[in-house]
């Protein structure tokens, strides 16, 4: 059967945006190519018109205009495929946008449900038991500590009235130390201790002169 009728040819897979931008891609480059080489020819002539003159000459501009004319038609072409290249891609950015959102959309509801999930094993009323237990332990714990900080050996029968009394014998025993220290000559309003005498010639040194209990000198007995 195969033989008369001819088997079935298998279906051509339709083409892609990739596909056709490859194939734009391709042409656009090609009519480049047949661009540039149609500048080159016009190069070529308008250098030649420079020098020819007469029946030449006007040979020379026929061509140069064939030229151009080719040239400016090969720039349409590529205009036009220019145009649609960027169609093209627009519209596989737009499917790419599309695809985007949708996995974002998709991803979103696994994260909703996982969400609602989590939220149903959380007990508010749990939560705020435990805060109250952590307050009351914490207050237990601030009672502890004050019953730790108590001090020993010092008994209730001690007044108040007597403890102000001391601490102000104290400060003013302490204002008069001051005082003392402030009533004291300071030293560099104190007199000059004398020298000790220097040896004389005959390698003799005179006796000390004598001092009171101060350190000042007593002065000599008439």
């Amino acid at each position: 059967m195969k033989r008369i009728f001819g088997a079935r040819k298998a279906a051509q897979p339709a083409p892609t945006l990739g596909d056709a931008s490859a194939k734009l891609d391709a042409r656009t480059a090609a009519l480049d190519d047949k661009i540039r080489k149609l500048e080159g020819e016009l190069s070529t002539y308008k250098e030649k018109l420079k020098k020819a003159r007469g029946p030449a000459a006007k040979t020379l501009k026929q061509r140069a205009m064939a030229v151009l004319k080719r040239k400016k038609m090969y720039e349409a072409q590529r205009d036009q495929l220019a145009g649609q290249a960027f169609n093209v891609e627009q519209t596989s950015f737009a499917i790419d946008s599309v695809k985007d959102t949708l996995t974002t959309v998709e991803a979103m509801k696994g994260a909703s449900k996982t969400l609602k999930s989590e939220v149903k094993k959380v007990n508010i009323d749990n939560i705020e038991d435990l805060q109250d237990d952590l307050a009351e332990m914490m207050e237990e714990m601030n009672e502890v500590q004050d019953v730790l900080g108590q001090s020993y050996g010092i008994g209730d029968d001690i007044d108040d009235a007597e403890l102000d009394a001391e601490l102000d014998a104290l400060g003013e025993d302490l204002d008069f130390d001051d005082v003392a220290d402030a009533d004291a000559t300071p030293a560099y309003l104190q007199p000059a201790l004398p020298e000790p005498p220097s040896a004389d010639a005959a390698g003799e040194t005179a006796p000390p002169a004598a001092v009171d209990e101060f350190g000042l000198p007593v002065a000599a007995a008439s």
